[in-house]
């Protein structure tokens, strides 16, 4: 946090370097590296040794953004006796943050042994432990510096963003506010509070903690972008890109942010300056699906249908591409009039009823083994890689969709629930609740899913999962209700989405309203034969357009073979009992 820099009689003449000292270590605690810069070197100039200061300047320096300058002091690790903890944890943090976690490690090392007991600390050995895999053992430093000092705002602000990865954002909020009556004016800890309340789409809470955090320190740059995100959801594209303008592209390597500028971008029509964001975003992150989605979106919506198959068309011929992506290519290959390709991939697309495993390390030897069928092999060298290392996330998530992958639903759920107690992101709960009901145990599954959308009352995934569980035991009213929630706040475009929403409201008895749901699915994907089979069952069930309904069921049983509701309402159309 940059406070107003003391002028140069800001500090009394009689005050000696030891007072000066303390106050540069209360601007430090305030994040105020250039307050604490001047009043160091104002130590100095009052006899304060670089030893006695090092430590702290390094900090200092730290806090502004210069590392290279940092290390010129606190490299050499010459700190005095009672400074020299300080400073190999700030000669830790900067090793940190420019990668050399080895280096870290052994600096952390050094501080341990000086002050064992300091909360601080071991917050920050916490996250080096986090950046370097050992998950596990990071969670136990954020427990060991709570249990420290249960008041130290840095342990509570880390717990908190431990708790919002493994059991959500509802439960993370406590401890966010925990840190909030400890510092109320905390800048950092507001951004975490803030982000939070918004992904719960408690937008007004947000607002309001935003506006502290410009009062506290005005242009706060990551409070204008959570406005902006805000903005953003409710439609607000306009204000949106002026919230994002006044980040001052000092958030430019955030890949959310990278993100909200190519979807504004796209909603202000301008789809080449999309393209230039999305393919920073997809250089960041280069097996994040969705960023890899929306590149393609904004390339086919600028016309650059040649460079849209040359970039993703090997891509979409893979089993694991998403049907999005599958399908774009297709309506590519369409206005390039090859309409052999477009067909056979508009096909493919059609007829996938569930997700391909995407395993968790896209590009790592467990995941190519996986996409090239050899499920035996990824099943060995995952399990290897876990028992090595049970305390990296990757490790027990790959090895649960190598098991999976191989058709072993009580191993793959094993492996995720370990994965689970370190992180639980919405794509591992998806594996979760798939390897629970390969495993028989469609109870535990509709528990996980229900637990999770209790503590993510937003989260489409859950919705969505929970709407299947509903359906799977029946229970078609919820099911009808919870689809249509999905459908109603921006689902109305997803035909597999209306087909779910068709069969829900068949199921609760309305199948008027179905024939209307389920036509609109199909008109969105005529080739599927989930929307092609859902629309026959509403016509069959309703006894209307009987030819038509026929028509449609013997569309969908070519398609993709017969079934049981295919051969009940087969039945119902000759006038014959089904059962």
């Amino acid at each position: 946090m940059l406070l107003t820099v003391p002028g140069p009689g800001s500090a009394a003449p009689d005050k000696s370097a030891g007072d000066l000292i303390l106050a540069a270590r209360q601007d430090l605690a305030r994040d105020d590296g250039i307050a604490a810069q001047v009043r160091l070197k104002q130590a100095m100039a009052q006899g304060a040794t670089r030893k006695t200061v090092a430590a702290y300047m390094g900090q200092a320096l730290l806090a502004q953004d210069e590392p290279d300058e940092a290390r010129k002091w606190l490299a050499g690790g010459e700190f005095s006796p009672a400074s020299a903890a300080y400073g190999f944890r700030a000669l830790a943090r900067l090793e940190r943050e420019e990668g050399h976690l080895p280096a870290a490690g052994k600096a952390f090392d050094r501080a341990i042994a000086l002050t064992p007991d300091d909360a601080a600390m071991w917050v920050e050995i916490g996250r080096l432990r986090y950046a370097g895999g050992e998950h596990l053992l990071a969670i136990e430093a954020a427990d060991h510096a709570v249990q420290l000092d249960p008041r130290n705002v840095r342990a509570l602000e880390f717990k908190g963003q431990i708790v919002r990865d493994r059991h959500g954002l509802a439960g993370a909020l406590p401890w966010f506010e925990a840190a909030l009556l400890q510092a109320p004016g905390d800048v950092s800890v507001l951004g975490e509070y803030a982000a939070t309340l918004g992904e719960l789409d408690r937008a007004r809470d947000m607002l309001v903690v935003t506006r502290k955090m410009l009062e506290i320190e005005p242009g706060n740059p990551r409070a204008y972008y959570l406005q902006a995100v805000m903005a953003a959801r409710a439609g607000e594209y306009r204000l949106a890109r002026v919230l994002l303008g006044k980040t001052r592209d000092k958030l430019k390597a955030l890949p959310g942010a990278i993100l909200l500028e190519g979807v504004l971008e796209l909603k202000a029509d301008n789809p080449a300056l999309a393209v230039e964001a999305f393919e920073r975003l997809v250089r960041l992150r280069p097996a994040d699906a969705r960023a890899r989605d929306l590149l393609a979106r904004a390339i086919f919506e600028s016309g650059e249908y040649d460079y849209l198959v040359e970039r993703f068309g090997r891509a979409a011929s893979d089993p694991g591409a998403s049907v999005y992506l599958q399908t774009l290519v297709g309506r590519t290959y369409e206005n390039l009039d090859r309409r052999d390709l477009a067909a056979s991939l508009l096909d493919f697309a059609a007829r996938r009823r569930t997700p391909h495993i995407r395993p968790t390390g896209s590009g790592s030897a467990v995941a190519v083994l996986i996409a090239q069928r050899r499920a035996g092999e990824a099943q060995a060298m995952a399990s290897a890689a876990a028992s090595a290392d049970p305390g990296f996330y990757d490790n027990l998530s790959l090895a649960g969709d190598a098991q999976l992958a191989a058709g072993n639903g009580e191993s793959a759920a094993a492996y995720y629930a370990q994965a689970s107690r370190i992180r639980l992101p919405e794509s591992l709960l998806t594996r979760r609740v798939e390897a629970l009901l390969a495993a028989r145990r469609p109870a535990d599954a509709a528990g996980l899913a229900n637990a999770y959308l209790y503590y993510n009352p937003t989260s489409r995934t859950a919705i969505g999962l929970v709407a299947g569980m509903a359906a799977r035991a029946g229970d078609w009213k919820r099911a009808a209700a919870l689809y249509g929630h999905l459908v109603a706040s921006g689902g109305g475009q997803d035909a597999r989405l209306l087909a779910d929403l068709a069969y829900a409201q068949m199921g609760a008895g309305n199948a008027a309203l179905a024939e209307g749901t389920a036509q609109r699915a199909y008109r969105l994907q005529r080739s599927s034969a989930v929307t092609t089979q859902a629309w026959g069952l509403a016509l069959a069930t309703l006894g209307k357009r009987r030819e038509a309904a026929s028509a449609l069921l013997a569309k969908a049983r070519a398609i993709s073979g017969d079934n049981p509701s295919l051969a009940r309402a087969r039945l119902r159309l000759a006038g014959l009992p089904d059962s």
